[in-house]
């Protein structure tokens, strides 16, 4: 056996093992050359037979009879970019006329298998012009968010979406949203990273966890406020609401409106502000929905609807004060009581973790996009984190988080402690920093089985 037999040999082994083992690496190193060549060699031809192709133009036609032509090829849409990504190619195409973007994504299937890619989904950028995002292996198995991501202000990267590109949790263009999952589903991992993502910004956070604060006191020392019971939520969101409606007054006196000021110039929000005066933005995270909706008595009634007409207040009023909401919960029906649906009504974001019925689905999904629905029902029970987020457009797509733990985001939180605002209206609830022991936990008297 010759050397280069034998170079060539360990070659094709070590690429063969890259692929199973880190298929990752295998891209970058081999497969985006094999896939470039392969997608250029095909195409033509694969577009034919997917019914991408549209008949020559009557003019050529013509020029073709009168030089004693052969009849000109179907044509397949234009190539305008093939540009290679750290997880697939991304290929954008010029549509011939009569042709639909349409007809792209419902042969988004068929062109996974024939150009041997893992996955290839289409969205249109503008009209005729089509992007085709193929990925070579499966993104969300094992999650690795790029080293560096396209941040902005109030804009932060929380997951992997399946086509190999960031999701963003951007709260200026989506104010508000509602997270859904059962148990052991990934919606506090989803929860911890959009705690972590927001750490490192200029942003009061603002909790309410009344499942004795196991979730989110933890991560205290990032939060200007936190909760951890429906009587002192109730007092929270009440202030809340007190400080939204002073910041309305200020970008009311703020707002500049003379004959020398330009339209655009006019203050309607915070962001309009002179960054001098600009209040903090707010994110309030409420852990689990559904613990400030139950009550027993008549006292505790009328403190949910309480605590429910301060959300709806602030899902309403908020934005334009710079007070975001992250509601999470297993469950948001109309059986949690009045107001909730219209609370629901306000959270454009959608983002739903495996669910335990079809009904669950569709509080998130069922009046947007009943693909989403039907795509949250069917994500297995064996890979927690995997959830569908969409909005009140009808798109949606399939993202997973990274895992992180509890004690990577408490490091993170303690780590940018000094960013957390001091604000006069939410002091009376800042977490109070506690050097004591902890509590033991109580003794549990045991009984010794029968014989």
């Amino acid at each position: 056996m010759t050397e280069f037999t034998v170079t060539l040999v360990l070659v094709v082994a070590a690429a063969g093992l890259l692929r199973w083992r880190r298929p990752a690496w295998y891209w970058m190193t081999f497969g985006v050359t094999f896939a470039t060549v392969r997608v250029l060699v095909r195409y033509t031809s694969v577009m034919d037979a997917c019914g991408l192709t549209v008949p020559p133009s009557r003019w050529r036609l013509a020029l073709a009879r009168i030089a004693n032509q052969p009849v000109p090829e179907p044509r397949a849409p234009r190539i305008l970019r093939l540009r290679p990504t750290r997880t697939g190619l991304v290929l954008r195409l010029k549509l011939r006329p009569g042709q639909d973007a349409f007809d792209i994504a419902a042969a988004s299937d068929r062109l996974r298998h024939s150009f041997s890619m893992y996955g290839v989904t289409a969205r249109e950028l503008r009209s005729g012009v089509v992007e085709l995002r193929m990925t070579s292996y499966d993104v969300l198995r094992d999650v690795k968010m790029p080293a560096t991501t396209d941040t902005a202000p109030m804009r932060v990267p929380v997951a992997l979406r399946e086509d190999g590109s960031v999701h963003f949790r951007d709260y200026r263009a989506i104010p508000h949203a509602l997270t859904l999952g059962a148990t052991e589903s990934g919606k506090s991992v989803y929860q911890r990273n959009l705690v972590a993502g927001l750490a490192s910004m200029d942003v009061a956070l603002v909790g309410i966890d009344c499942k004795q604060g196991v979730e989110l006191f933890p991560l205290a020392r990032r939060f200007s406020a936190l909760a951890d019971s429906p009587d002192t939520a109730a007092e929270l969101l009440d202030a809340l609401v007190t400080h939204m409606e002073s910041v309305y007054q200020l970008i009311r006196a703020e707002q500049r409106i003379t004959a020398d000021v330009p339209d655009a110039d006019i203050a309607s929000d915070i962001w309009d502000l002179p960054a001098d005066l600009r209040p903090i933005p707010i994110v309030v995270l409420v852990d689990e929905v559904a613990e400030l909706s139950l009550f027993a008595n008549k006292e505790e009634e009328k403190r949910r609807d309480r605590i429910i007409t301060a959300l709806a207040r602030l899902a309403q009023l908020g934005r334009a004060a710079g007070i975001y909401l992250e509601i999470c919960g297993q469950r948001f029906g109309s059986e949690l009581g009045k107001g909730i649906t219209m609370l629901r009504a306000q959270l454009t974001g959608r983002t739903a973790h495996r669910v335990n019925d079809e009904s669950s689905a569709n509080m998130a999904f069922g009046d947007i996009s009943p693909d989403a629905v039907l795509a949250a029902i069917q994500i297995p029970t064996d890979t927690p984190g995997v959830a569908i987020a969409g909005d009140s457009t009808g798109g949606w797509h399939r993202i997973r988080a990274p895992h992180t733990t509890l004690r990577q985001a408490v490091n993170i939180c303690n780590r940018h402690a000094d960013r957390t605002p001091d604000l006069p209206v939410l002091a009376p609830f800042r977490p109070a920093m506690s050097t004591t022991a902890p509590i033991p936990a109580p003794a549990v008297e045991s009984t010794p089985a029968a014989a």
